[in-house]
């Protein structure tokens, strides 16, 4: 034994091996050796001070506070009752952009507005041309002056489709005579 102060001894009363490398627990300030070092494997009777909990709540994810003595379920179930900012039968619209557009019914994730007339419009019918903007002109600009004739010269998409496929069954209905 040339060092004997090196090292310390295991706190657990079964071991007490000499350590070199000893493992001081969080609760009881002992040392112990690798095999006993958990507050588990040492029965250490101070574990309920680190053995400490908060539940989260499973609607909102924030953690909910419990005094010494309440049941954790208990205070998450009046948490979701009276506190929590999210109500699992209240859903979020994402949709909420109406068209202005007299017919038109449908709705858009973001605002699409006129920069002419300010009115809120979907993508079919953002253009000052599409939705009949009564404030102003003509669009300005060539990109906007070709999208002008370009809407102007071809039928709109769901009236081509149509007429397409009344074509196409009118042309069975002569082959099959």
């Amino acid at each position: 034994m040339e060092f004997p102060d090196l090292g310390k001894h295991c706190s657990e009363k079964t071991c007490k091996q000499l350590d070199f490398l000893p493992l001081k627990c969080d609760a009881c300030k002992q040392d112990f050796c690798k095999a006993h070092f958990t507050c588990a494997a040492h029965k250490c009777p101070f574990a309920f001070t680190k053995d400490v909990q908060v539940p989260v709540c499973p609607l909102c994810n924030n953690p909910v506070p419990v005094k010494k003595g309440e049941i954790p379920d208990v205070v998450v179930g009046e948490h979701i009752d009276r506190d929590c900012n999210c109500h699992p039968g209240k859903k979020e619209k994402i949709f909420t952009f109406r068209c202005s557009k007299e017919g038109c019914r449908k709705k858009e994730m973001m605002q699409v507005s006129c920069d002419q007339c300010h009115g809120s419009f979907c993508i079919q019918h953002r253009h000052p041309l599409d939705h009949s903007c009564k404030h102003g002109g003509r669009p300005i600009g060539a990109a906007g002056c070709t999208a002008a004739r370009a809407s102007e010269s071809k039928p709109s998409g769901a009236l081509n489709t149509l007429s397409t496929s009344w074509l196409a069954r009118r042309l069975r209905w002569k082959v099959k005579r």
